[in-house]
């Protein structure tokens, strides 16, 4: 598989954006390797994801998680908003390239 970059993996998550919303996510976006152009052969793809209210479930994240890894070919690591840890949100909050109309 050709390595993809950023506005080729946001272009993706946009025109999957009807099937990415019935996961219940209210906002979506790339950051870390890719988002900064450092990715390498085998980096996964990091995505950040923001829950609407109440659709936060495991069945969400897991269902949100294999249509991921399975649109883009390759492991997705995919980290909730909620979950970050206090020290890191500067720096992942900072890198992160929204997709949109999500």
């Amino acid at each position: 598989m050709e390595m993809m970059n950023s506005g080729e993996i946001l272009k993706k998550i946009e025109d999957n954006r009807e099937k990415i919303r019935k996961f219940g996510v209210k906002k979506i976006g790339l950051f870390g390797s890719y988002a900064r152009g450092e990715q390498k052969t085998g980096s996964d793809i990091d995505i950040l994801v923001e829950f609407e209210k109440g659709k936060k479930t495991f069945d969400n994240y897991m269902g949100l998680k294999f249509f991921l890894e399975n649109l883009f070919g390759c492991k997705v690591d995919l980290v909730i908003l909620e979950s970050i840890k206090p020290e890191l949100k500067p720096h992942i909050l900072g890198s992160v390239k929204y997709a949109s109309g999500i």
